[in-house]
C-alpha cells in the first residue's frame, strides 16, 4: 500500500529557529531554486531565542524586533513556512516526515534543525501553575502577563537563562532568589573567578544567590506555585517560579528512525547524519570540535546554529567545506556583557586580565600552556582580538597576557603563514 504524501519539497527543514531559518536564508543567498519549506512547531514565522531572556522579557524590544527577518521575506524568497506543526517521524526510506495532524511531508533533502525542549523538574508539584521555563515567545508571554501579579520569584538554575531572567526581574524591583545545585552560578561554562564575579553582581543589585542547594518539592496554594521547598527543610516563599536548568534535544524522530545518536543527533564535519541525505545543525546535533579537543559536543549558540545552517547551504549547492568554526557566545545582565569565545573546558590555568573591581576585564583561559577560551566583561575589544589566539591556540607568557597595556592583536601571529604547528 502506498502512502499519502501530502506536499513534497526539495529541502525540507524541520525547526523555525537560528538554524532553521539560517539554512532556508543561506541556500537562497547560494541560488538554490529547488522548492523549501520549514516545519515550525509554534504558530510565529522565525525569530531569535537570546533575548527572550534578556529584551523581550523587560519590554525594550517588541517581538517584531526580534524577528529574524520580516514576515514577507519568507514568501518573497518563496520558502513555505509550515507553522504550528509538530513532526512525529520520519521515514528515510520513503524520503518523508509525518506530522502530528496525520500529514506526511515528502523530502529530496531534510534538514533538522528542532532544537530542544526546557528540562523540567521531577519533584512533586513540578506541574503547578505560576512555574515557567524560557525558551519560546508563549513561554515569556505567560510570564509577562503574570507579572503585575508577583512579588517574590524563586530562579532555579544558575547558567545563563537563570540568571539573565533574575537580572530583568531585579529591575522590576521583584524580590529574586536564584538556586544553584552546584557550588558556583555559571559552573558549566567558566572558571570560577567569572562565577565569583557574577555572584557578587546579583547581591549587589539584591538578588538572593543560594548555592549547593537541592530543590525537594514546590509547594502549592489554589493551583498555583507558592513556594519552593529545599531538601534541608527551608520554604522559600514566591509567587512565580523560573526554571533554568538546560534542554532535552529533540532527536526522538530521527533516533527511532536510525540515526546515530543519544541525547543529541551525531553528525560528521559537513553535519550529515548517519540518514542519507539527512542533516543535523543547532542545538540538537553533536558533532566533534577540534576546540574541545576532538570531544564529542553539543553547543546551544546562535553561532554554532548559524555555522552549521551556512555549511549545509554550502554542501546543497555544491561545496564541500567543513564545518570547524570558532565557537563564541554572549549573555547581558545589567549593564555588563559577557562575550565568550573558544571553550574553556579542561583548562588548567586562568590568567586576569584587568581588574574586576573596573567592570571591565578578561579571563584568558589556558591549558598546556596554550590559550583556549576567553571570557570578556565589557572588554570586546580583548574579545575580538583574543580570537586570533584561541585559533592559534597561543604560548604566551602570563606577564604578557595579563598586561591591559598590551593589545592582544599584536601578540597574535599567523602561525599558518609562519609554517609553525597549530597545536
Amino acid at each position: 500500500m502506498t502512502e499519502t504524501v501530502n506536499a513534497s519539497y526539495d529541502v525540507v527543514i524541520v525547526g523555525g529557529g537560528h538554524a532553521g531559518a539560517q539554512a532556508a536564508i543561506a541556500l537562497r543567498q547560494r541560488k538554490f531554486t529547488g522548492t523549501i519549506a520549514i516545519i515550525g512547531d509554534e504558530i510565529y514565522p522565525p525569530y531569535e531565542r537570546p533575548p527572550l531572556s534578556k529584551d523581550y522579557l523587560a519590554g525594550a524590544k517588541s517581538f517584531e524586533r526580534i524577528l529574524i527577518r520580516p514576515e514577507s521575506f519568507w514568501s518573497e524568497r518563496v520558502v513555505s513556512l509550515l507553522l504550528g506543526k509538530t513532526v512525529v517521524g520520519v521515514q528515510p526510506d520513503a524520503r518523508h516526515v509525518e506530522l502530528a495532524d496525520g500529514q506526511r511531508i515528502g523530502y529530496k533533502h531534510l534538514i533538522w534543525a528542532a532544537g530542544g525542549a526546557p528540562r523540567r523538574l521531577n519533584c512533586q508539584g513540578a506541574d503547578l501553575g505560576g512555574i515557567h521555563s524560557v525558551r519560546s515567545r508563549a513561554d515569556v508571554d505567560r510570564m509577562i502577563a503574570e507579572l503585575p501579579g508577583v512579588e517574590q520569584v524563586v530562579v532555579i538554575g544558575g547558567g545563563y537563562i537563570g540568571l539573565e531572567a533574575a537580572a530583568v526581574l531585579s529591575k522590576f524591583e521583584k524580590a529574586v532568589t536564584v538556586l544553584e545545585a552546584q557550588d558556583r552560578v555559571l559552573a558549566r561554562v567558566a572558571g570560577e573567578p567569572l562565577s565569583r564575579f557574577y555572584e557578587a553582581e546579583h547581591r549587589a543589585h539584591g538578588v538572593d544567590i543560594r548555592l549547593g542547594v537541592a530543590v525537594d518539592r514546590i509547594e502549592e496554594r489554589d493551583g498555583m506555585a507558592s513556594g519552593v521547598r529545599l531538601a534541608d527543610g527551608t520554604l522559600l516563599a514566591c509567587d512565580m517560579v523560573i526554571v533554568g536548568i538546560g534542554i532535552l534535544p529533540t532527536v526522538r524522530p530521527l533516533i527511532d528512525a536510525g540515526a546515530e545518536g543519544d541525547v543529541g543527533v551525531r553528525v560528521n564535519e559537513y553535519c550529515e547524519t548517519s540518514l542519507d541525505d539527512v542533516y543535523a545543525i543547532g542545538d540538537c546535533a553533536t558533532h566533534r570540535s577540534s576546540y574541545a579537543d576532538g570531544a564529542l559536543i553539543r553547543l546551544e549558540s546562535v553561532q554554532n546554529a548559524n555555522d552549521q545552517a551556512l555549511t549545509v547551504a554550502k554542501l546543497l549547492t555544491g561545496t564541500r567545506d567543513t564545518y570547524d568554526a570558532v565557537p563564541w557566545f554572549w549573555s547581558n545582565q545589567y549593564d555588563l556583557r559577557l562575550q565568550t569565545v573558544g571553550l574553556s573546558t579542561g583548562y588548567d590555568e586562568v590568567v586576569t586580565r584587568g581588574r574586576s573591581a573596573d567592570r571591565a576585564f578578561s579571563l584568558i583561559y589556558l591549558r598546556e600552556g596554550r590559550v583556549i577560551a576567553l571570557d570578556c566583561v565589557n572588554s570586546t575589544r580583548d574579545y575580538v582580538q583574543g580570537r586570533a589566539l584561541v585559533v592559534e591556540r597561543a604560548a604566551i607568557a602570563h606577564g604578557i597576557l595579563s598586561d591591559p597595556a598590551l593589545q592582544l592583536k599584536d601578540l597574535a601571529v599567523d602561525r599558518r603563514a609562519a609554517g609553525l604547528p597549530l597545536g
